[in-house]
């Protein structure tokens, strides 16, 4: 499947499930903070999305699709705890290639593919807006996350690293 087919994936799911979206186009770019800008949102309305790789034990790895808040990480410990694994690191990124059917700074908060495992941190589907690349460089989507939940039916667990504190102050109680 290539970029161009993923894409195209992405829109006819919204389409056919009639979920209300944005599309916006910019400057060709795949990095969180700067694509954000270009957007012209907070970073914490992006959704970053890290494939990692979980060995549970010696022979079992598996491949879990992170999406935390993009003025987050994602807390590797968590993940770890998460799936009683015994490692948790980045994927490589030929595998997170053939595993998103997309390229990096591109892979959409879905997971299209039977191998990978979608899990969101809480804060994801909270927002009122959530903006990804739509598996291009140059476009992406914006939805609710609660039309996310729904559409992408991740698993929802805490596995966003701490806000960074210029945020915590303006967070809501």
């Amino acid at each position: 499947m290539s970029d161009h087919d993923t894409y195209q994936r992405l829109i006819t799911l919204l389409d056919t499930t009639r979920t209300p979206y944005r599309l916006i186009d910019h400057e060709p770019d795949g990095t969180t903070d700067s694509v954000s800008a270009l957007r012209g949102h907070p970073v914490s309305q992006a959704a970053k999305c890290i494939i990692l790789r979980v060995k549970t034990d010696r022979k079992t790895t598996r491949h879990v699709l992170a999406v935390v808040p993009g003025d987050r990480r994602v807390d590797l410990d968590a993940v770890r705890t998460l799936f009683n694994a015994r490692y948790v690191g980045f994927s490589d990124a030929a595998t997170a290639e053939r595993l998103a059917h997309a390229v990096p700074g591109t892979v959409l908060p879905f997971a299209f593919d039977p191998d990978l495992e979608l899990v969101a941190d809480p804060a994801v589907v909270a927002r009122p807006q959530l903006y990804f690349n739509a598996a291009r460089l140059d476009r992406s989507a914006a939805i609710s996350g609660s039309d996310y939940a729904r559409l992408a039916q991740p698993r929802i667990e805490p596995i966003a690293g701490p806000q960074p504190a210029e945020t915590q102050e303006a967070a809501p109680a």
